[in-house]
């Protein structure tokens, strides 16, 4: 079966989270043939994978949202007409109005009309004139018609894509991955399955309110065009996944057929976390904190500095190992790695990307400031070494601190999002007791081998997986997959198996370089 993993801004580009979610899933069915779709910004990181591609990946596929700088060409308006169906259908996205989304696959895919004919065409014009009129008549028009342009440029890319074929396309989120796998299932047949890791349109709402970038009623079209996206997505899949209870209720709120979802739990792999390196000499004088997180707001890194900054006045055993990337948002790395000096704080370590393994068993618990989240594997791999963990009340962290149908107990402590004096007190409490972290540390590691172990994982979507293939009568196998030779690799195998006197070098796996 060929499955197409359809990820934005994620996999193969950035580490941890989601990516390390879908790298393992592949690797967890190297009978299955996958090929990436990944939505991404711009050209400018285009094959900057972070990851080597497991061998049953056979091909990787990119769709930019930012591809050309419109707000720089202001050309005058095209004489291009849209038919009256096609017209029809555009003006319904825009008024949000029954939206006919098979009217617009083929407008976009089939029409040979392009995207610059369609933004700066008078069809467009008077359809933003119209929704101008009838909902923003209080604001410039000539501003509303520019932003309308810049809110839709990213939406016409994505419905511009050609979609590579696939039996499966498996969307990890709704949004831009919902309508390229809803186009995919509409031309050629195929199944669609969502699974989300935050609730899509929800994460956008909460990030769009905080934004300085936009301001007013521009939010709010912001926020109805995500949730657009996501009820297509809701309403053309055939399976849609959450990670805990609680999303699958939000899921459903929000037009997801309650018969469509399914809740299927992270998986760690446990056995990785067993007999890792302990404490060293070095570490002996202090109490370590492990923060296991890319350096970006999203984490809230500068809440976590603070609380620790002040825990530490008041217990100079405290030490912070911050460990994980910093490269993905280099300004706000940067305004962390001020603060620590601004503030003076002592005893922090940034130690960028590492293995985890091999300084997870030298803390003493860990923390997560996070201001959203879905089901954090860090605290899972926490769990797994038997440390226990202070996290914000974020996506499932209470279920995973408190438990959802275990009676184990607390296996750390919860706090609110951007509370120092509360993260602080945490702190200090966790440090505190020696008997309490290992309470608490014995709690995570019971709860996350009841149901969180990658072996749990892999057996829901391995049902999955043969659900769907059963039902396109695709035989399943348990052989792993081996991609086709291409043509010229093909023959260059064929010459490397007849000169047995001179042979030359083979080609190496992707991901690595090849000798010059």
């Amino acid at each position: 079966m060929r499955v197409c993993i359809v990820a934005e801004g994620c996999y193969p580009y950035v580490v941890g989270g989601v990516s390390s979610w879908i790298h393992n899933l592949i690797l967890a069915f190297p009978n299955l043939e996958f090929i990436i779709l990944a939505i991404i910004a711009n050209r400018s990181i285009s094959g900057k994978f972070v990851y080597e591609l497991p061998e049953n990946v056979t091909e990787v596929h990119e769709l930019y949202l930012d591809d050309q700088e419109w707000q720089q060409k202001k050309k005058k308006m095209r004489k291009a007409k849209l038919r009256k169906e096609d017209y029809r259908a555009l003006r319904s996205l825009v008024l949000n109005q029954d939206v006919q989304w098979e009217k617009l696959f083929d407008l976009f895919q089939k029409s040979g009309t392009s995207i610059e004919d369609i933004l700066m065409g008078e069809d467009f014009f008077r359809i933003v004139q119209d929704s101008y009129q009838l909902q923003y008549p209080q604001i410039v028009f000539s501003d509303f018609l520019w932003t309308m342009r810049s809110i839709y440029l990213p939406l016409f890319f994505t419905l511009k894509m050609e979609v590579p074929k696939a039996d499966l396309y498996h969307c990890i989120v709704t949004g831009y991955a919902g309508i390229l796998g809803s186009m995919a299932k509409y031309f050629h047949g195929s199944r669609m399955m969502v699974s989300e890791h935050g609730i899509y349109s929800r994460e956008r709402e909460e990030e769009l309110i905080k934004a300085d970038w936009v301001q007013g009623v521009y939010k709010d079209i912001w926020i109805e065009q995500f949730k657009k996206m996501s009820t297509l997505a809701y309403d053309r899949a055939d399976i849609v996944t959450s990670l805990y209870e609680n999303a699958r209720g939000l899921q459903i709120e929000l037009g997801c057929p309650a018969q469509k979802t399914r809740v299927t739990p992270n998986g760690v792999r446990v056995e990785l976390f067993q007999d890792i390196p302990g404490k060293q000499p070095e570490d002996l004088q202090y109490i370590n904190i492990g923060a296991v997180l890319r350096v970006t707001p999203i984490k809230d890194v500068k809440t976590m500095l603070q609380a620790y900054a002040y825990a530490k006045q008041q217990n100079e055993k405290l030490k912070l190992w911050v460990m994980g990337p910093w490269d993905e948002d280099q300004v706000y790395a940067q305004e962390c790695f001020d603060l620590v000096e601004l503030m003076h704080i002592p005893d922090v370590v940034f130690t960028g990307r590492v293995n985890v393994r091999e300084y997870l068993g030298r803390m003493d618990f860990t923390i997560l400031t996070s201001i959203s989240e879905g089901q954090p594997l860090t605290i899972l791999e926490s769990y797994a070494a038997g440390k226990p963990v202070i996290a914000t009340d974020v996506g499932n962290c209470s279920g995973l601190i408190y438990g959802e149908s275990d009676s184990y107990g607390e296996a750390g402590i919860l706090t609110h999002i951007m509370n120092v004096d509360e993260i602080s007190r945490a702190i200090l409490t966790m440090a505190s007791s020696k008997n309490l972290r290992a309470r608490m540390g014995e709690a995570g590691y019971k709860r996350v081998m009841e149901k969180y172990k990658i072996e749990d994982m892999k057996a829901t979507y391995r049902q999955l997986y043969q659900d769907f293939a059963r039902l396109m009568d695709i035989p399943w196998t348990e052989e792993p997959f081996v991609p086709a030779l291409s043509e010229n690799a093909a023959a260059l195998e064929a010459e490397l198996d007849t000169e047995k006197k001179s042979p030359r070098k083979r080609g190496k796996k992707r991901g690595q370089k090849q000798d010059s």
